[in-house]
């Protein structure tokens, strides 16, 4: 049987994960009768939620005579590291573009990665039956993307299929009607070349990545790169850290993929992708090889991560009271955990033994991890992130700047212009597609995005769209605009009530119900003005036998501003901590106390004086 290997890339929801449902409807992998729910491959349930894919998945679908592994995706930047190693798993890469969007940010990132690989790309022009959808002027913004990228000559005359990946319909020519997904399948199996072959030399694997199953334990899936492997042969594990020897191992388990289903084998050869179990300590980037034969392989490299944060143990007044996992030891072990997949993920230790630094490509894959560890009944508290900076060849400071592309219509284009300034961004380019949406092109300081998502959705009323890619490490742009507005913080312990809520709402915007338990130092809100208010949310309304009409009026109150993890990242400041709990996400200051507030504020401005 003939084997294709190929990974899907593309932008964040230019359709990928819902094109591999209907390769895999199509491809016969699921009964006639099987009830099948959209995006099956987005399994994990914040996937789910979001609409976008998180962690690369393996499938594989039988057309005619040729097996053919797909890997899907992310298409979000800050979940690259899943991207680099799955690539090399892949000898092709079908990359998928709006026929409306076009290239975007994240689009250009991956397949800067697949190209430098050298991987034969594949392009399909997605969504040509979207209202105003343009596929010529897309298809001249891809070949100009591949030559900005220096592709190869043989990766320029890349070949270009059309379709909607929702109705299952492709096509070689616009002036050809569309039909199924033949088109494409036949195109695979074509362009794709043929995985190695060499099945009578000694056994070889890089692992790509690693999955985890209570029953059989770490289980390492890759793409065999010579050899064969049966169960219950010995494979020699070779690390990618050359300082540990080479230690002996045996098979116990070997599958492969068909469809979405995991099927046991006995053996498999050079070009298959399998899953191995059995395997104590094997990582990303290990070789797997024959004992006789240690020829270790390149191992993964992955980009450095560029954004931080504090995880703390939770220390607030209501500690222990939500989650299961509470301890500095429990939280520990779950962020070192986390480095056995999350390849693009740093935990180091600091000088508290109740914190750790942890780093990552950015605000969603940070706050993707803190969501899993709430879901899982960890409590533990999140500081402000801050870039990683390092330092030039001449000894200059140095911060990561971000390529921002902004899709806004014309009338809010001064607003844009009016918030980015005080952010250090400068304009890289502008233009008018013709679309009703100007596109802007910024290069700006990681740390100008800081809390900027939110301040640009209600500035374009949701009509604009933003999205960003990391692009380079340059000179530090010295301080920025911080947030504008204070915040309430509650000076008493208790249960919030309506009575007082409603004194405040009239010049603050709110956080928190009625009803709502409160601590003193916890943020409630958000003052109208500069500078922080401590008030009382759990003041009562004082009783007499006194009425009035006009005093008993019912007190409406408007809807809080409720906090999601990415909302509530972006919003505090370096003196502000997130309280992060199975049901609760709460704002709070660093130092509860108000008097001890007030010492810290004098003396750093006695420090700067």
């Amino acid at each position: 049987m003939q084997i294709r290997n190929i990974a899907i890339i593309a932008h964040v929801d230019h359709g990928k994960t819902t094109l591999v449902d209907q390769m895999l409807r199509q491809a016969g992998a699921f009964r006639d009768n099987q009830v099948v729910e959209e995006r099956v491959m987005d399994s994990n349930p914040l996937e789910k939620e979001r609409g976008i894919t998180i962690l690369a998945k393996n499938t594989a679908v039988l057309w005619r005579d040729t097996k053919i592994n797909i890997v899907d995706t992310p298409g979000h930047a800050d979940f690259g590291g899943e991207v680099e190693r799955i690539l090399r798993m892949v000898d092709a890469v079908l990359l998928v573009v709006d026929a409306f969007d076009g290239p975007m940010p994240q689009t250009r990132f991956v397949l800067r990665k697949a190209l430098e690989l050298g991987r034969t790309p594949i392009v399909m022009i997605n969504k040509i039956d979207r209202p105003g959808a343009d596929p010529h002027r897309v298809h001249d913004e891809v070949l100009s993307l591949f030559i900005e990228l220096e592709a190869n000559d043989q990766q320029l005359d890349f070949v270009t299929v059309y379709g909607s990946g929702r109705d299952g319909t492709a096509t070689m020519d616009l002036d050809q009607p569309l039909q199924d997904l033949t088109p494409l399948f036949e195109t695979i199996v074509r362009i794709v070349p043929q995985p190695p072959s060499d099945r009578e030399a000694p056994f070889q694997m890089l692992v790509s990545t690693i999955d985890y199953s209570s029953y059989v334990g770490r289980i390492a899936i890759g793409r065999i790169e010579r050899g064969t492997v049966k169960v219950g042969e010995q494979v020699l594990l070779n690390s990618m850290d050359t300082t540990k020897k080479p230690e002996q191992a045996r098979v116990i388990k070997l599958f492969g993929f068909s469809g979405l289903d995991r099927v046991e084998i006995q053996s498999a050869g050079a070009g298959e992708i399998v899953c191995l179990s059995g395997i104590e300590g094997v990582d990303i980037g290990d070789t797997l090889t024959d004992p006789a034969h240690p020829d270790r392989l390149e191992g993964i490299t992955v980009e450095e991560p560029t954004i931080s944060v504090d995880f703390l143990v939770n220390n607030s007044p209501f500690a222990g009271k939500d989650g299961k996992f509470v301890t500095s030891r429990q939280v520990r072990e779950r962020l070192i955990k986390e480095l056995e997949r999350n390849v693009a993920l740093r935990v180091d230790e600091t000088d508290s033994t109740d914190t750790w630094s942890v780093s990552g490509r950015g605000e969603l894959h940070l706050t993707i991890l803190m969501e899993t560890m709430r879901r899982e009944g960890f409590e533990f508290q999140v500081s402000r992130p801050r870039v990683i900076t390092r330092l030039g060849d001449n000894g200059e400071k140095l911060e990561p700047y971000e390529e921002l592309s902004i899709d806004v219509p014309e009338e809010y284009m001064g607003t844009v212009f009016e918030k980015l300034g005080p952010r250090k961004a400068e304009m890289i380019e502008m233009r008018n597609p013709g679309q009703g949406l100007v596109r802007l092109q910024y290069r700006i300081p990681a740390r100008g995005l800081f809390g900027y998502r939110s301040e640009f959705l209600t500035d374009t009323r949701g009509m604009g769209l933003m999205h960003h890619r990391f692009l380079e490490y340059g000179p530090w742009a010295g301080p920025l605009a911080g947030r504008l507005r204070g915040t309430l913080v509650s000076m008493e312990n208790g249960v919030a009530v309506a009575f007082a809520l409603w004194s405040l709402s009239e010049r603050s915007v709110l956080f928190i119900e009625p009803g709502a338990a409160v601590y003193e130092g916890m943020i409630i809100g958000e003052n109208a003005r500069p500078g922080d208010m401590d008030v009382n949310p759990t003041k009562e309304k004082k009783l007499t036998n006194m009425r009035s009409k006009s005093a008993d009026d019912a007190m409406v109150l408007e809807p809080p501003r409720l906090l999601t993890l990415e909302s509530a990242l972006e919003y505090i400041e370096e003196d502000e901590l997130i309280e992060v709990t199975p049901t609760s996400i709460r704002l709070r200051k660093r130092a509860l106390l108000a008097s001890e507030r007030k010492r810290t504020n004098r003396d750093a401005k006695r420090d700067r004086a």
